[in-house]
């Protein structure tokens, strides 16, 4: 278990997270956005877990942090209203054209 979630929602989650950036391609969602959309299939999780999610994307090169117009980029962004952008390496994690032991059930 990793901070009381067991592996399988992890990946689960990480999974469904790519799922739901890849439908919106090439445009971004914001975390909040991410949340919600995740939420109906894991009504438990919390907002520091899918941000650790998101962390561990952002540092595979599946998901890229998009900085808006009105950002500057100093981090002073709340969590929540970030935006994320799937990569084209992402894309093919997305429809498992290439596999991620990591995100593998």
């Amino acid at each position: 278990m990793a901070n009381g979630r067991e592996a399988r929602q992890i990946k689960r989650v990480r999974n469904e997270v790519l799922v739901a950036l890849r439908v919106v391609y090439p445009a971004a969602l914001q975390a909040g956005q991410l949340m919600r959309s995740v939420l109906p299939l894991f009504p438990t999780l919390e907002f520091d877990h899918l941000r650790r999610d998101l962390h561990y994307l952002v540092q595979k090169g599946y998901v890229e942090r998009v900085i808006a117009d009105f950002e500057n980029g100093n981090g002073a962004t709340p969590w929540r209203r970030r935006w994320f952008r799937l990569t084209t390496a992402g894309i093919e994690v997305a429809e498992r054209c290439v596999k991620d032991p990591a995100l593998e059930e």
